[in-house]
Parts: C-alpha cells; sequence; structure tokens
C-alpha cells in the first residue's frame, strides 16, 4: 500500500471522484445534483490517494472550513477494494494532514443511504452533530465533527 498526498487535480484522485460521482447519482438519484454543486476538486489543496499494487483504490479530501477547521470529502473506496481497510487508512491520513495544518476541529457530510460511511466515521469518532451550511433542511444529509 502506498499514500500520495497531492492536490485536487491529480489525475487519480480527479479519476476516482469521477467513479465516485457516477455511485452517487445512482444512489442519491434527483438530489444528486444538489450535492455536486458543492463537491468541485479543482480548487481541491489537500487530497489523498491509496494505492494498492501501483492500483488507486481509494481517495479523500480537506479543505478549509473555518479557522482551525478542516472538512472532510470526497471519501470513496473503489467497489473491488471495499472492505478491506482502506477508507480508515485514508481517513486516517486527512486528520493527520489536517492537524499538521493547525486543524482542531473536523467536519463532514454524508447521505443517509451511506451506511457503510456513517459506521467510519463513528468507529473513528466522529461524533453527529445538526447539519451545517448547505445542508441545513436537507433531509437526506448526515452530518459530523471530531474535535481534537
Amino acid at each position: 500500500m502506498e499514500i500520495n498526498r497531492c492536490t485536487g487535480i491529480d489525475p487519480d484522485f480527479s479519476g476516482l471522484v469521477t467513479l465516485l460521482d457516477q455511485y452517487l447519482a445512482e444512489k442519491d438519484g434527483r438530489e444528486h445534483d444538489f450535492y455536486n454543486q458543492y463537491n468541485g476538486i479543482s480548487e481541491i489543496k489537500h487530497a489523498v490517494v491509496i494505492y494498492s499494487e501501483g492500483i488507486p483504490v481509494a481517495c479523500g479530501a480537506i479543505k478549509e472550513f473555518a479557522p482551525l477547521e478542516m472538512e472532510i470529502k470526497r471519501m470513496f473506496t473503489h467497489p473491488s477494494f471495499r472492505g478491506k481497510g482502506f477508507a480508515g487508512k485514508v481517513l486516517s491520513e486527512l486528520e493527520n494532514w489536517g492537524k499538521e495544518l493547525g486543524a482542531r476541529r473536523f467536519v463532514l457530510e454524508t447521505g443517509k443511504k451511506q451506511i457503510e460511511a456513517i459506521k467510519l466515521y463513528e468507529k473513528s469518532g466522529f461524533v453527529r452533530i445538526p447539519n451545517y451550511g448547505q445542508y441545513i433542511g436537507i433531509e437526506n444529509s448526515v452530518c459530523f465533527e471530531k474535535n481534537i
């Protein structure tokens, strides 16, 4: 396994995000367009790609949310590699990078239908919070935080 820190324009990161968007379009249906408007990657400065035997298999990113706070975005593991701990490794690397950048709090949003993601975040010490920002009032959204 290899971990690569990169930006949103990295071709392996953007390739995995394309697969993520296809997956979410199927999962979220008509709601996908709402979420997609907040998920551009060209401005992302802090992204992570994990490789297994040279193949990009999982990704995630962080972006500044507020002073000393980072938002976790674009978490995805290729379906062929799920259940092998890659998502947890991405999340851990993002948290470590965020701490290096001075973050004291992480926030994130996921969909209610993303049961595996919710379990990962809870297992990793994130706690559910009221929906924030653009997710306020969005029934399908579940928001979390982790203070460090």
